[in-house]
């Protein structure tokens, strides 16, 4: 097995995709970090604090779960979409131990980009306010967000490669997943809050301790996650196994 996620593992970094995302999702977090510290003096005029400012630099850094996940469904996709994947069932000796080897991959992968998201998160807290006049603050709750953002982007490469093993598409499984994140679960939180905090994304709000009202507390959504985790899993794991691979 240890080959074999191996094998896997120098799959996913063929290409340049394995650095665009992690450089994409660099650049949207930086952006958001900027219009944060650019209204910074505004917002201490307006009584917050340097260390509410910090605070939201770090969550900030929420958004590379989403190409964590996106890597995670590209990483099993591509063999669909190159056409490879019965050779890879055929190489793996059997469709549960790829199904097996491409999750550890994507685990792997998500928890890299929780560690780099969360080293530039560090730094932006330190280094970003400095530019626009006010001191950088930090506390134990900054570091509780960036460890939520790691713990997001490792939940999230499986996730994504959940995803990819019941789409099968690429271009359908990334669809989805941005759809998901970005329109289909903060839409329903604003239609109906209390039933859309069970949703995925909206679970993941916790875990970086967003400040959005009506979130479920910490460990009821680490609970909703893996419930969210355990179908995904029980779905894709039954179709690789029941559904024809090629």
């Amino acid at each position: 097995m240890r080959n074999l996620v191996a094998g896997e593992a120098r799959k996913a970094l063929t290409g340049r995709l394995w650095w665009y995302l992690p450089l994409a999702g660099a650049w949207l977090c930086l952006i958001t970090t900027f219009g944060y510290v650019s209204e910074g003096e505004t917002a201490l005029a307006s009584g917050s604090s340097a260390l509410a400012v910090g605070q939201d630099v770090a969550r900030a850094w929420m958004m590379m779960f989403l190409l964590a996940a996106v890597f995670g469904a590209v990483a099993v996709t591509r063999d669909y979409g190159s056409g490879t994947m019965v050779r890879s069932v055929l190489l793996a000796g059997s469709r549960t131990r790829l199904f097996s080897a491409k999750l550890i991959v994507a685990t792997g992968a998500g928890a890299l980009f929780g560690l780099f998201a969360a080293a530039l998160g560090t730094a932006s807290v330190y280094l970003a306010p400095r530019p626009f006049g006010f001191e950088a603050a930090a506390d134990g709750e900054t570091a509780l967000i960036l460890f939520g953002v790691f713990a997001c982007c490792t939940l999230a490469g499986p996730w994504g490669a959940l995803v990819g093993w019941i789409v099968r598409n690429q271009t359908a499984a990334v669809v989805t997943l941005l759809g998901l994140t970005l329109l289909v679960d903060p839409g329903l939180q604003r239609i109906a809050p209390d039933a859309a905090k069970y949703l995925l994304t909206i679970a993941m709000s916790s875990v970086y301790r967003d400040v959005k009202p009506d979130l479920l507390s910490l460990p009821i959504a680490y609970a909703v996650i893996a419930a969210w985790l355990a179908a995904a899993f029980f779905v894709g794991r039954r179709l690789v196994r029941t559904r024809d691979i090629a």
